[in-house]
């Protein structure tokens, strides 16, 4: 899979740009004809080039693995040295100049391009497209080829086929804004400042904080996006769980308008037509993901102070899943933030009931308690902990309980973890008998 919409069927009749440019609106157009590729031709293995290159690949710290664009990144094996990365990293050293330029020095070079006034985005054209009225338009899905590294030669980007909808969020802005200044068929070097890329999260285990990047783009394909009226149950499962990582992806670098946006879209999607008749499994899998969906985009809406937001949500949940327990949570932090004391004590009792080990209901019980009885809370200001973009987001960002990655004596964890229980339902229940 080396797309958002790869493996989907695509419908016909869908205009697309010909060798000449024009746009194919015609029902009797096939929708899949021929779009102009770039073909690059094999370097030859005895050559001094050659040698040279597969050094430069042998000493990168990511040798021997490509990584595909989708987010979060998949990794792949892959250990055949091919000929196309070859003419890559050829093309990089002849863009570099005899004397090895660094990343820096092209910031600033003339032959460049610049696609921000900042500079900090840039590209070089390799090869022309097919014209200024090939440009793919905000909301057209594009195809591309893809190739990436970094200034120590690092590979980190790979993907012959590459597909996303312009100005939907599914990949760094560099992409984004990169793409939209390319004609059909054009080839181009662009280089991007982290700024645009990973920013300061970077990406583990292969993207560092504030990393430039340099990608080699062919921009293959421009049409509109797949209407979600031909998709079927299976393909919209799909679709909508990439929405949702990109969601996932977004929410642990603390991008919640982003995420919030991704969260919305794969809801978007996860809703089927009325006419469409599903089996029961289907409308079970279709609700499982949408409660997946929604408890994401509740946590987001917290985490915002949309706090309205997060109760529609919450309630959309529960209508699904009446004991669903991220979701009564949430409901009841809201409805006691709010003020409503007594919603917020019933909802969060019924939160207890089904999750009686859980410390944050437990903390949420307490804090409703003295907010009750008038008293002020002995709120102290942690450090804010520096977000870890690393970590895979749960299936549906459980805020409710704390994994710990390191290595610690399983035993120990577990006498302990009882014992804290034990207290905190004897203190809940103490705390409950003295509000009553």
């Amino acid at each position: 899979m080396t797309g958002l919409q790869q493996g989907v069927p695509q419908p016909k009749n869908i205009p697309e740009i010909n060798e000449s440019g024009i746009l194919w609106g015609s029902p009797s157009e096939p929708w899949n004809s021929e779009i102009p590729t770039v073909h690059v031709q094999g370097t030859d293995p005895l050559s001094e080039e050659y040698s040279e290159n597969q050094r430069l690949l042998q000493r990168s710290s990511s040798f021997g693995k490509t990584v595909k664009f989708l987010l979060p990144p998949i990794v792949i094996e892959d250990n055949v040295l091919e000929d196309e990365e070859l003419q890559f990293f050829q093309e990089v050293k002849e863009v570099m100049g005899p004397k090895g330029s660094g990343f820096n020095d092209l910031f600033s070079l003339d032959k460049w391009i610049d696609i921000t006034e900042d500079k900090l985005l840039r590209k070089k054209i390799l090869k022309p497209g097919l014209g200024e009225t090939t440009r793919p338009l905000p909301g057209q899905e594009v195809t591309v080829h893809l190739i990436g590294i970094l200034e120590d030669g690092s590979l980190v980007e790979k993907d012959p086929k590459l597909t996303f909808v312009l100005d939907e969020g599914d990949v760094i802005q560099a992409l984004e804004l990169g793409v939209r200044s390319m004609q059909l068929g054009e080839v181009a070097f662009m280089l991007t400042n982290g700024l645009y890329a990973f920013g300061i999260l970077g990406r583990n285990p292969d993207i560092p904080s504030d990393a430039s990047l340099m990608y080699r783009v062919t921009l293959l394909r421009a049409r509109d996006k797949p209407s979600l009226g031909v998709l079927t149950p299976a393909d919209r499962i799909s679709l909508g769980n990439q929405k949702r990582e990109c969601g996932n992806f977004h929410f642990e670098r603390e991008e919640y308008r982003s995420a919030m946006h991704s969260y919305s879209q794969a809801l978007s999607i996860l809703t089927p037509n009325s006419a469409d008749p599903l089996s029961s499994e289907e409308e079970e899998e279709i609700r499982e993901h949408r409660i997946k969906c929604l408890n994401n985009l509740a946590a987001t809406q917290l985490k915002l102070h949309h706090f309205d937001d997060v109760i529609n949500s919450c309630n959309a949940v529960l209508e699904m899943d009446i004991n669903n327990a991220k979701a009564l949570y949430r409901k009841g932090k809201v409805l006691s933030e709010k003020g409503d004391y007594e919603a917020a004590m019933s909802v969060l009792k019924q939160a207890l009931t089904l999750e009686p080990t859980t410390k944050a209901i437990h903390s949420e019980l307490s804090k409703l308690v003295r907010r009750q009885k008038g008293q002020t809370e002995n709120v102290k200001s942690p450090m804010k902990p520096k977000p870890k973009a690393h970590l895979k987001l749960r299936d549906d960002l459980n805020p409710l309980i704390r994994h710990n990655t390191k290595q610690r004596d399983g035993n120990k964890i577990l006498v302990i973890g009882v014992m804290v229980a034990a207290l905190l339902s004897l203190l809940t229940a103490f705390i409950l008998m003295q509000a009553n």
